[in-house]
């Protein structure tokens, strides 16, 4: 589709990224782990559903747990068998209708609506084939908006790299986020803890 000058594009999609094993966390679920007193995989769901009218939310195949907490929100589920990130990102592109998929781990507790928004109203003012998320300092991180000229590429990934390649192939226009939000996520029950310390102290984070 060729945009007009000051023409906006149409925003993305938002695929919520919720499939992983937390394997690290010795038997507790991160998505589970609260933020203001609420789930991340809900705080997810809600930030995406805050910004985006087509929110997909990828989750383990025959998960109940995860897929409780979306409750009656207006996101559409997809069942993905394997763990790995790339079987996420392909189910989300076969299932998105947007000309465009904002990709979102849903265990990064410091991205909400607000950051969310940034990223989509920064897109539909843009021209660029992929918008990356950025820390405050300018280091790239997540979320990125992939355009649909791109799915194909997205469909083809295999592993638990994510989007790696496809970013390495063609690079990205990145978009600063507060602080270092696009770079937060949290794998252990550590993580976790040193994270919360660090906030309840008013501390840069880890």
């Amino acid at each position: 589709m060729i945009l007009t000058d000051g023409e906006e594009r149409a925003r993305p999609a938002v695929l919520v990224l919720a499939a992983g094993a937390s394997s690290r966390m010795r038997g507790g679920d991160k998505l589970l782990e609260e933020v203001d007193g609420t789930p991340l995989i809900l705080r997810a769901v809600r930030a995406a559903c805050a910004v985006s009218d087509e929110v997909i939310v990828a989750l383990p195949a025959g998960d109940r747990v995860r897929r409780a907490w979306l409750g009656d929100l207006p996101a559409r589920p997809v069942e993905v068998a394997e763990r790995a990130m790339a079987a996420s990102i392909r189910a989300g592109v076969a299932g998105c209708r947007s000309d465009a998929l904002l990709v979102h781990l849903a265990d990064m507790p410091e991205i909400g609506a607000a950051e969310l928004e940034t990223l989509a109203a920064a897109w539909t003012r843009g021209r660029a084939t992929i918008l990356r998320a950025a820390s405050a300092e300018g280091v790239p991180g997540q979320p990125v908006v992939f355009d649909r000229a791109l799915f194909g590429e997205l469909a083809a990934l295999e592993g638990d790299g994510g989007a790696k390649p496809v970013l390495a192939r063609h690079g990205a226009e990145t978009v600063a986020l507060p602080g270092r939000a696009a770079l937060i996520d949290l794998d252990t029950p550590e993580d976790w803890a040193a994270w919360r310390e660090a906030r309840k102290a008013g501390r840069n984070v880890i």
